[in-house]
């Protein structure tokens, strides 16, 4: 039962629960009234996580005059949508967002006036589509990737510009009409402006979307070529940031293993790549021992980059540090920079798991579910 101060007796519950499930005594029927109390302590926390994504989608869908004049702040938004996320981390739920009209107001949420709304409404479809063909294919169809697009290409705010990469990234991925219209909506240029900019965070993000779209495929290949990738690729492989480093080289290295068009045409300045190259083997050189274990997969890239290029080993295999004792000695290819990039543990599971036959980066402290739109003023 609740407390007098309001929610469940967990105390109590345990109690109760070690009293008469110990293992230590043989179990006994219980009393109605027992199993009342007990019922009534587990509903008290049980939420109906259906229709609370039903009364977010009613808010979803009320106008913002509306919601601003019952004292919704766009905080309140935010906080509703972190609540939204979490339910949809099911991939039952997330497909169920469509179902209960809540997909076509949350891409509206993309062009909302707050920069915090936008972010936060991005991280979710990113979270629905992540390992979800069928999420991805209604967010394709409700024009879903537009206001991602113009959100990654020209968004104000360098945090929604990153949010609606990650989401783009998640929506395309395994999705080849995805990644057509990601061409066609000028995603490449996009991609060129985010390596450009001076957030190392979106330059990862961008640098992990290319050596996923680099890999095997001569289209994306070209395009990025003929934009200028590579040079751009071989300067942040230099990159004060690890990330940035590592996920530059494994974008060098896709296409150094291009043996369609060779290698020179693939990588034009290859005197440059190789000053490169050789500033990071004499950084890594100096590293300490901690450091040396830290950046492993820069060690493998740089190795594999430079075998790829120059047909022979680099001096960090002389001086046994492409390997250090303990380690695992390399696959080849080096392991995948972007492997389940964006993809958070319950999602990854889902994805391993059969499909039914029918259909084919920062935590916060969890908050109390907002407020919701509430009766409007009397007349």
């Amino acid at each position: 039962m609740a407390k007098d101060g309001g929610g469940p007796d967990w105390n109590g519950l345990l109690k109760w629960s070690l009293a008469h499930g110990d293992g230590t005594t043989k179990p006994r029927a219980l009393s109605e009234e027992d199993k009342k109390w007990f019922m009534e302590a587990m509903q008290a926390n049980t939420i109906d996580v259906v229709k609370r994504m039903k009364e977010i989608t009613q808010v979803m869908k009320t106008p913002d005059d509306v919601l601003q004049s019952q004292g919704v702040t766009p905080e309140n938004i935010e906080d509703m949508l972190d609540e939204l996320q979490e339910h949809v981390e099911s991939i039952d739920m997330a497909n169920d967002l469509h179902s209960i009209g809540g997909l076509d107001p949350l891409l509206g949420y993309l062009k909302n006036s707050h920069a915090g709304i936008r972010a936060k409404a991005a991280e979710i479809v990113s979270t629905i589509v992540q390992n979800n063909p069928k999420s991805q294919q209604l967010v394709m169809e409700s024009n879903g990737l537009e206001p991602l697009l113009t959100n990654f290409s020209s968004d104000p705010s360098t945090n929604s510009r990153t949010k609606a990469l990650g989401a783009i990234s998640s929506l395309i991925r395994h999705n080849q009409p995805g990644i057509a219209a990601f061409r066609l909506g000028n995603g490449y240029a996009a991609l060129k402006d985010a390596l450009g900019s001076d957030d190392a965070r979106l330059q990862r993000k961008a640098l992990h979307l290319i050596q996923y779209l680099l890999h095997d495929n001569k289209v994306d290949r070209n395009a990025a070529t003929e934009l200028g990738l590579p040079k751009l690729m071989m300067h942040l492989a230099s990159s004060d940031d690890s990330g940035v480093r590592e996920a530059a080289l494994g974008g060098l290295l896709e296409l150094a293993q291009d043996k369609t068009s060779g290698a020179g045409s693939t990588l034009p300045d290859q005197d440059k790549l190789k000053d490169v190259l050789k500033s990071r083997i004499e950084g890594i050189s100096l590293m300490d021992a901690d450091d040396l274990h830290a950046h492993r997969e820069e060690r493998q890239l740089v190795d594999s980059l430079w075998k790829e290029c120059y047909n022979e080993p680099s001096s960090l295999r002389e001086k046994g540090l492409v390997v250090l004792p303990g380690e695992d000695a390399p696959q080849q290819p080096p392991p995948d920079v972007v492997g389940d990039m964006f993809e958070p543990p319950l999602r990854a599971w889902a994805a391993s798991r059969p499909p039914p036959k029918e259909d084919s980066e920062s935590g916060s402290a969890k908050k109390d579910p907002p407020l919701l739109l509430g009766p409007g003023p009397s007349s």
